[in-house]
């Protein structure tokens, strides 16, 4: 609600966007607790929630499930890429899990300082993501 608030938005309708991104991360009914009191995949939704308030066009994600199990990472990811799609948005995602960076549709390394083509998959051409 904090970065509405800050556009200026009025506090009933910052309130009201804020519920909207939380119901649709799965966490409404979390909503009045503090962020002590969430799992690690619970603020992971809340930092997704506050990222999509603002109607962003571009996602950038560093290490979106770094600190998570894998099957809570997983359903991370599984969100991640539902959001894309139904936001329409630009997403960057930077991580070391090779399973997540396999899922991308187009995977970019970093090398000596720079940005190479290629990734987990890219001895595979053809085969799954686009490399650029």
């Amino acid at each position: 609600m904090m970065p509405l608030l800050i556009r200026g938005w009025t506090h009933p309708r910052a309130a009201s966007e804020s519920l909207t991104r939380l119901d649709e991360v799965g966490l409404r009914a979390r909503a009045t607790h503090r962020a002590g009191e969430l799992s690690g995949g619970e603020q992971q939704r809340v930092v997704l929630a506050r990222a999509l308030v603002g109607k962003p066009s571009v996602l950038l994600a560093d290490e979106p499930t770094g600190n998570l199990d894998f099957r809570t990472g997983e359903m991370i990811f599984d969100l991640l890429e539902g959001l894309h799609r139904s936001h329409q948005l630009t997403s960057v995602f930077v991580t070391h899990n090779l399973s997540f960076a396999r899922r991308c549709t187009r995977v970019l390394s970093m090398e000596k300082g720079g940005l190479v083509p290629g990734g987990p998959s890219a001895s595979q051409p053809g085969a799954g993501p686009e490399y650029l």
